[in-house]
């Protein structure tokens, strides 16, 4: 021990030590804060723990602020004593705590445990001198001067671990007359201390004084019978006869046989597909605990990923750079036919594993937890968990001090074990799509169809080994027929099942674990054809505030039944979304099953109600903000937020359309299809709008909803406008106006006639076009409806500048510009500058022509308005081109080309051709 160095010890009064002098830490509360971090060295230790420790179940109102007090006092201790040099012992702030990080031999009681370690693989002279060492830290009474209520039992039994190896060597040795000394007040003072009743007996044997040694054995085996009404232990009894008979023989000091190497790895898999990240996250973790550090990882995943097999294949491939050996344990925490094994019966396993015989694994189980720490510590091993089922399971086994490393699996992520112990979490995934294929033709050997059995099993280690073994142990079975049952979803669970073995089973075990209410939930999402969960979607489903279904969704999580793939988005892997399925068919009645998608469509109509008011001004009556509980509804106060949502969710908003439809709810997926219309501004997939607003045209029709079916159809018009596509856009809007002007209905009669105006102007209708704008325009304004005025002007413009009448088309849009702008709706405001630009072109007022486009591609780009963005860059393009900047201009149209073929391919061959020409007209110039 240098004197730079900061010493602690335990086992006497509790001290902080200078080399030999004894630094004042102040009293028992700061003593026992020490002692509780020194106890637990490099190991995270609560604060709650803290607390409890030093004041039972009555702490101060303060006692958070005293510990934080006090643990600042030894921190300027310890750097008193060590400077400010990285070099030495730190007191760390670690949640949920803190944490001595120090080297385990400066603390007495490490020392001893490392000592009495070495000691068993020692011999004669060495291994009592070791002893002696041991047992010379003891310094009186352990932890003196702290709080009553600090406690480690552990140490007393160290003490005596401790204390009973060293006699045992000097008994060995021949040093009977001072033991005769030593141990004769120890037994008069505990006549029930058999061990060390047996080494007085042997003293006393091999000094002569057989008669002495007799009569302490009848002294104590009276005291005991009278006492405890029982005989001594058998083995002191059997020492009795064997003193009695005269047939005890001198100890010879032998040769030490080393301590067994325990070797417990199973057989692992012949060859390990892909996981190369993951072998260097295990890797990392070696060379960490080779460093000195305390290392538990923890590797977890859905059932049948492959945790299992991949650490005891990596163990296999290190096992050498664990001398001391690898103990190896399958917990069944999630096993089908065992209950989990409790932490008793694995110290035992693991005792024997340590070369502890039978007869000498004590009881109790504190009792096997020190004897297993003991030997365990400072020895360089793996110790391996495998299938764990909560972080209580694994605690006892884990072994003290730095020099070895545990890993744990298990489909739960423990994440006790982070707190407690800092382990270290990793997530298994499924395996990537190549290495998939290989794992099956290393069963099955090389087939065309593999590909498709890969995904089919959702790249799932577990499966895909059921399919490459279905395969070859029947060889009448073709590939071809396993992928015609697999690609049925009600087979493809039944085709991955093995007897009572296989996908089915494996996650009915993870279900049946889950806490009840979190099953019942689970159940829930079950019901719903969407592809992910979102907390407040399950809050609606439930009845529950958003903060539990955000707990139950993480819950789930963390036993992998979902995976969280963004913020609060949870997604089941596909075999275990077919798995839920059938558990909601089985579980829950039909009308639990109406209740979920009633509830479900009430949310997505609610909430993409209020994210299309975020993207654009609304024009038509429908409203459904409000029709779900408002902690139900996600946050989307702007438009990045509005925007997001729907591109996280739209999936989800497609499959309970489509549920609907199924349920013949004709009302609800019209109302869906026009709520979900406003996205097409950003989002304009041509394929996937004509189907979705086809869906509403035909609900609207079947629900016999006029004011629905007038509706869906401007927004097919709408939809043909946005992709110039006039078949079929004329006949919508003029058919829309129809029912309008039935219903009687003024608002939508101006919005229907908008429509037809800009239908008329796609078809070259100028003068039709013109009269049917003006007059929507004026109508708009005489009711003071600023939205339906902005829109009219809009399309007012377009026809004016597609007839050549520039100068009105400027003024109108410009008057639609501000509506736009005093509205907030950068759609329509990305429009009006793009159109802006456009007819400056045409004027040949290129700088304003191009102030206007430049500020059009910004607000488009950042917006992300796809298809509008590809407009605004192919009028830069070309007024770029007619300034004779031909450089930015081709860039300007090859972004424009990309922004085409991205959201519709159908009109990118316009800019082809204008960037072909630019080209060819370029190289012209050049040349």
């Amino acid at each position: 021990m240098g004197t730079d160095a900061a010493y602690f010890q335990l086992l006497g009064p509790v001290q902080l030590l200078d080399g030999d002098r004894a630094v004042p830490i102040g009293g028992p509360s700061v003593r026992g804060l020490l002692a509780l971090l020194a106890l637990e060295v490099n190991r995270v230790v609560s604060l709650d723990d803290i607390i409890d420790a030093l004041w039972g179940h009555d702490p101060p109102a303060t006692a958070k602020t005293i510990v934080q007090g006090n643990v600042s006092h030894l921190r300027r201790v310890l750097r008193s004593i060590q400077g400010d040099s990285d070099v030495g012992a730190k007191i760390l702030t670690a949640s949920p705590g803190y944490l001595l990080a120090a080297d385990p031999d400066t603390v007495d009681a490490h020392r001893a445990r490392n000592l009495l370690d070495l000691a068993t693989r020692a011999e004669g002279e060495q291994r009592a001198e070791l002893l002696a060492e041991a047992h010379s830290l003891w310094q009186g009474p352990v932890l003196a001067g702290v709080p009553d209520s600090v406690r480690a039992s552990e140490l007393e039994e160290l003490r005596l671990a401790v204390h009973g190896a060293r006699v045992d060597a000097d008994l060995e040795l021949g040093r009977y007359s001072s033991l005769i000394v030593e141990l004769s007040p120890i037994v008069r003072a505990n006549p029930f201390a058999e061990r060390t009743v047996a080494q007085l007996m042997r003293a006393l044997y091999h000094s002569g004084r057989r008669g002495d040694a007799l009569e302490l054995y009848q002294r104590v085996s009276h005291r005991v019978v009278d006492t405890l009404g029982i005989e001594p232990g058998s083995e002191l009894r059997d020492l009795h006869e064997r003193v009695l008979n005269d047939d005890l023989a001198a100890p010879v000091p032998a040769e030490v046989m080393p301590a067994p190497v325990a070797a417990q790895l199973p057989a692992a898999v012949p060859k390990l597909a892909g996981r190369d990240g993951d072998l260097a996250w295990l890797d990392d973790m070696l060379r960490r605990a080779e460093a000195g550090e305390s290392v538990v990882g923890v590797v977890t995943g859905t059932a049948g990923v492959g945790k299992s097999a991949l650490v005891v294949w990596w163990a296999h491939r290190v096992s050498r750079r664990f001398p001391d050996g690898i103990l190896f344990a399958s917990l069944r925490g999630f096993d089908p036919r065992h209950p989990p094994l409790e932490p008793a019966d694995l110290l035992t396993q693991f005792l024997l594993g340590l070369g502890v015989p039978a007869p000498e694994v004590p009881d109790q189980v504190h009792e096997r937890i020190a004897l297993y720490r003991s030997l365990i510590a400072g020895r360089r091993m793996l110790v391996l968990l495998d299938d764990a089922r909560t972080a209580d399971q694994v605690t006892p086994l884990i072994p003290p001090g730095s020099r070895s490393m545990t890993l744990v699996t298990s489909r739960a992520r423990l994440d006790g074990l982070a707190v407690s112990n800092t382990a270290r979490l990793r997530a298994l995934g499924t395996l990537a799509p190549h290495d998939a294929v290989r794992l099956i033709e290393e069963l099955a050997g090389p087939d065309p169809v593999n590909d498709q059995l890969a995904e089919l099993c959702g790249h799932l280690p577990l499966a895909l080994r059921i399919v490459g073994a279905r395969l070859a142990a029947s060889p009448q079975w073709t590939a071809d027929e396993l992928v015609g049952e697999l690609a049925n979803e009600r087979t493809r669970l039944a085709a991955l099942d093995v007897e009572d073995f296989g996908m089915r089973a494996a996650l009915d075990l993870s279900y049946r674990g889950l806490p009840p209410e979190i099953a019942e939930r689970f159940r829930l999402i079950g019901a719903l054809t969407c592809q992910t969960a979102s907390p407040h979607l399950l809050a609606t489903l439930c009845g529950i505030t958003t903060r539990e279904a955000r707990r139950t969704l993480r819950t789930l999580a963390a036993h992998s039944l979902l995976t969280e793939t963004a913020r609060d988005v949870f997604a089941p892997h596909d075999l275990v979304r077919l798995y839920l399925r059938e558990l909601a068919e089985k579980e829950l009645c039909e009308s639990e099953r109406h209740q979920v998608l009633t509830r479900s469509v009430r949310y997505y109509k609610a909430v993409a109600d209020r994210a299309r008011r975020r993207l654009l001004r609304i024009v038509d009556p429908l409203d459904f903000t409000k029709s779900i509980a408002a902690d139900c509804v996600p946050d989307l106060n702007c438009f990045d937020e509005a925007q997001y949502w729907f591109a996280m969710e739209w999936p989800n908003l497609i499959a309970i359309l489509e549920a609907a439809e199924a349920a013949g709810r004709h009302e609800d997926v019209w109302q869906l299809a026009r709520v979900a219309h406003t996205y097409q501004v950003v989002c304009p997939l041509w394929d996937e709008w004509t189907r979705l607003v086809g869906i509403g045209i035909q609900a609207a029709r079947a629900s016999g909803n006029e004011l629905g079916l007038c509706w869906m159809l401007i927004s097919r018009c709408a939809m043909s406008l946005t992709f110039e596509l006039p078949e079929g856009c004329l006949a919508d809007a003029e058919a829309a106006l129809e029912i309008a002007t039935a219903l009687g209905d003024g608002r939508l009669v101006t919005s229907a006639n908008i429509h037809l105006g800009s239908a008329l102007t796609l078809q070259g209708r100028y003068r039709d076009a013109l009269g049917r704008l003006r007059s929507a325009a004026a109508e708009a304004e005489r009711t003071n409806d600023l939205a339906l005025r902005g829109q009219a002007l809009n399309n007012c413009a377009e026809a004016e500048k597609r007839a050549g009448l520039y100068a009105e088309a400027i003024d109108h849009q410009l008057a639609s510009l501000e509506i736009d702008r005093r509205l907030g709706d950068d759609s329509y405001v990305g429009v009006s500058l793009n159109n802006l630009a456009e007819l400056h072109l045409a004027l040949g007022e290129l700088p304003d022509a191009e102030r206007y486009a430049w500020e059009s591609v910004e607000l488009t780009r950042s917006r992300q308005f796809t298809l509008q963005e590809g407009v605004s860059r192919l009028t830069l393009g070309r007024t770029l081109r007619a300034k004779g900047d031909h450089v930015q201009a081709r860039e300007q149209l090859e972004l424009a080309l990309g922004r085409y073929e991205q959201a519709n391919p159908q009109l990118a061959d316009e800019v082809r051709t204008e960037l072909r020409d630019l080209v060819v007209r370029s190289r012209l110039v050049d040349s």
